[in-house]
């Protein structure tokens, strides 16, 4: 027991907390330097060696304030099981986060409710102080709270563990708490205040912060360490019954307060309630708690929304139905991870009142603010992320590049796999084998999912002619030495020609006709569910190769996002009824047995349209000739569910024909031959409506299919032409120079893209202190609607010689 009075150590408390700024914590040490004397500091963890556990945590700074507000979720999912009385490592602790929720929690279905959402968000809040250039964080949880004398064991310590037989909650090691000291100013200064939930003991506190190295201990040693305060040997304490704390709604009672001083925020973020509140939600995507953030009038004057709850972005995309066109999920199950499942949402490419650029870019900082594209969470929490990259080069899809969220639920996932996926930072991927397995697998699956009918959509919605550019491009070749690089570098294309020339096959036309689709009426539970073309009185029978796929259809009548929106969802189960096996001595194997995970692996997809598609694929479990019995069930009202039986037998293997092979390795080896589109104006609200930004200031625009350049449609209304045809008053000049134009920008857009593809160039463009991927597509197309163009068209060989001359 220390002998200064409490109203001193309540005055100190008050004093650092009430500090706005690293600078004025500064301040205040200085002046009471008698609390804060070298004797009085203790290094985390118990080593100063804490330097690189505390440094090597998350890379960003939301990710590391996440990692707070995970740990408040963890505080008060604990506290609710300690006041049920429970030992939270107890087998009577619910096995997960979802079982504490549904336990802990019984009417948190009410929190789709605003106002219901809002009381259970002040709980958890995560509130600004200090100045809009100089900005304070503050993190209040209403949980367990901690006494003085357990700070050490929980606040203070790295790699103790302390949750690790702890199933509900989402820490393990109290390691990532500490992920945020390092954005802390220069000084890295972090108060934490805590009591417990059951009101007994002091309310505590202490400040951590980087050791200042003295002139003596620069000269040993390498790093600093991080280090907390203690006085005459504890942590220091006094009695509350509350306190004013800045906090929403409320006075601090119990739980635990953190403030972080000087808080190194990317730049652009303006304000908690808007730009904070977004990011925030990226990271939570489905958290179990909802969450406040406030701002404060005197920071932001005219903002009119200063306080703002969060309930993670799942819920955020399912209700702006104004930006998100349509979502669709699927559920792997496979041997080599589990279980996982994946939601894709596709946003609108044009809104209402907007250009395509002010809709890419609303949509980037709504939804895209920290570049994550593809999403990796467990619980709810993101742990890692793949950038637009993969929607370009594993998906191919590079209309979608902007438009399309991908979200991978891996909390099923087997944690021998998830083991190797993620850091233990739980904010990015590991390069390894299993990232580079997954990254394989979802590219492999979702290429043949709805997403290929969307993006199909979007490519065929244009509807614009085409010029034959077969015949420029051979006889611009025509011209070239046969041994010149720039022949070579044409060659691919080349090929392709020739090759369909000798093939002697006629390509028949296909119609441009759709089929009208039959009316389909939505209902929000199903009325039905049947195996699709089924025969009455039958059971199904499908055969599926033993190293292939089979994809079977079920009809019903109920809504596209029955499986994923967050009230009232339902589910499909499959079961395993019998099992014929060649090796068993009886022939057959009953359900309990065998797991159906072991002998197939699935594909679920949500309902679309009134079909549900389920794929199969056999495991090495299952031999040819061995058959198996389902249950396929969809869930209906309450516990209803529908039930249809289907035989799965294993044929013998498929192999791929030559010509199948041989289109394979062309595919691989030619570049293609990009189609050359003449647009002029009448078109521009066509194609902006399909995400092709075209006005005055487009030159070109072209379209790719991961690195394959596929169209490049040429803009007949562009200023850079318009200016250019005034030079010319006959019609003759004038056909002239449209296809100068056109050969102009059709031939150096192709020859850019050939070259720089060809020499691997990566390039990105900064953007608000961070690096932002671009495709060369997206580059050449800058490229021409800046100076280029307009270069090309009125700098000659000719007139470049004169300038020469002169």
């Amino acid at each position: 027991m220390y002998s200064t009075d409490f109203s001193s150590i309540e005055n100190l408390f008050r004093g650092l907390f009430y500090a706005k700024t690293e600078e004025e914590i500064d301040v205040f040490i200085t002046k009471n330097h008698r609390f804060f004397k070298s004797g009085n500091w203790y290094p985390i963890g118990g080593t100063e060696s804490n330097f690189s556990i505390i440094e090597n945590q998350q890379s960003l700074p939301i990710a590391s304030l996440v990692e707070k507000v995970t740990n408040s979720i963890d505080a008060i999912l604990m506290k609710r099981c300690l006041e049920e009385r429970i030992n939270p490592k107890s087998t009577f602790a619910p096995d997960s986060m979802e079982a504490a929720i549904k336990r802990f929690y019984p009417n948190y279905k009410n929190w789709d409710l605003p106002s219901f959402r809002r009381a259970q968000a002040e709980e958890i809040q995560i509130v600004a102080d200090g100045f809009r250039r100089n900005t304070s964080v503050i993190i209040y949880d209403n949980g367990e709270g901690q006494h003085p004398e357990e700070f050490e064991n929980t606040f203070l310590s790295l790699m103790r563990g302390n949750k690790n037989e702890i199933h509900f909650v989402q820490g393990r090691y109290n390691m990532g708490g500490s992920g945020a000291i390092v954005f802390c100013g220069k000084k890295r200064y972090q108060l934490i205040g805590s009591k417990r939930y059951d009101n007994s003991g002091d309310f505590g506190f202490t400040l951590i912060r980087e050791h200042p190295l003295t002139i003596e201990e620069r000269k040993i040693k390498k790093n600093s360490w991080y280090e907390f305060l203690k006085i005459e040997g504890s942590i220091p304490h006094f009695p509350i019954e509350e306190l004013d704390l800045l906090l929403f709604k409320r006075k601090f009672k119990t739980g635990t307060v953190i403030k972080l001083y000087s808080y190194q925020f990317p730049s652009g973020y303006a304000g908690f309630a808007q730009d904070l509140n977004q990011s925030i939600n990226e990271f939570l995507f489905e958290p179990v708690l909802p969450i406040y953030t406030v701002d404060k009038k005197e920071r932001y004057p005219s903002n009119k929304v200063l306080e703002l709850d969060l309930f993670g972005l799942k819920r955020r995309l399912e209700e702006e139905k104004d930006y998100v066109e349509e979502w669709f999920s699927q559920e792997y199950e496979d041997t080599r991870f589990k279980r996982m499942k994946v939601t894709c949402y596709v946003f609108r490419a044009k809104q209402e009142n907007k250009s395509v650029k002010d809709t890419k870019e609303d949509i980037r900082r709504r939804y895209f603010k920290n570049g994550m594209s593809v999403l990796f969470s467990m619980n709810g929490q993101v742990h890692g992320y793949f950038t637009s990259e993969f929607i370009t080069r594993t998906l191919k899809f590079n209309l979608l590049k902007d438009y399309l969220l991908i979200h991978v639920d891996c909390t099923s996932m087997k944690y021998e796999f998830r083991k190797e996926l993620f850091m233990a930072s739980r904010d990015r991927i590991k390069h390894g084998d299993e990232a580079n397995e997954l990254r394989e697998y979802l590219g492999k699956k979702l290429k043949k999912s709805v997403l290929e009918e969307i993006n199909k959509r979007r490519k065929e919605s244009i509807g614009l002619e085409s010029e034959d550019t077969s015949e420029l491009i051979k006889s611009f070749a025509s011209n070239l030495p046969k041994n010149s690089d720039l022949y070579k570098l044409l060659q691919n294309t080349l090929k392709l020609e020739e090759k369909k020339e000798k093939s002697g096959k006629k390509e028949e036309k296909k119609s441009n006709r759709r089929q009208e689709p039959k009316p389909f009426n939505p209902q929000r539970f199903p009325s039905y569910f049947k195996f699709h073309n089924k025969k009455d009185g039958q059971i199904p029978v499908i055969s599926i190769p033993q190293n292939g796929e089979r994809v079977i259809k079920f009809d019903t009548d109920v809504e596209n996002y029955y499986f994923d929106r967050t009230e009232e969802s339902g589910n499909l189960q499959i079961s395993l009824l019998n099992f014929s096996s060649n090796t068993n001595d009886d022939g057959n194997k009953q359900g309990s047995d065998v797991q159906i995970s072991d002998i197939l692996n699935i594909v679920k997809s949500s309902p679309q349209n009134g079909t549900i598609k389920i794929a199969f694929a056999p495991t090495k479990e299952i031999q040819v000739g061995e058959e198996v019995q389902i249950m396929v069930s969809l869930k209906g009202v309450g516990d209803d569910y529908f039930n249809e039986m289907v035989w799965v037998m294993i044929s013998d293997p498929e192999f791929p024909s030559e010509e199948a092979k041989d289109k394979d390795d062309e595919d691989s080896d030619t570049i293609g031959l990009p189609e050359l589109k003449k647009v002029e104006k009448k078109d521009w609200e066509n194609l902006e409506n399909n995400g092709i930004s075209m006005n005055y200031s487009t030159v070109m625009f072209p379209v790719s299919e991961g690195d394959k350049i596929q169209m490049i449609y040429v803009n007949l209304d562009s200023q850079v032409y318009l200016n250019h045809r005034k030079k010319y008053n006959n019609p003759e000049q004038l056909i002239v120079a449209q296809k100068k134009y056109l050969a102009s920008i059709y031939f150096h857009s192709l020859f850019l893209y050939i070259i720089t593809k060809r020499k691997n160039y990566k390039l990105s463009q900064q953007s608000e202190e961070k690096d932002i991927e671009v495709t060369i597509d997206e580059y050449i197309r800058e490229l021409f609607d800046g100076y280029y163009s307009d270069f090309l068209l009125n700098f000659g060989m000719e007139q470049l010689i004169n300038a020469l001359e002169e």
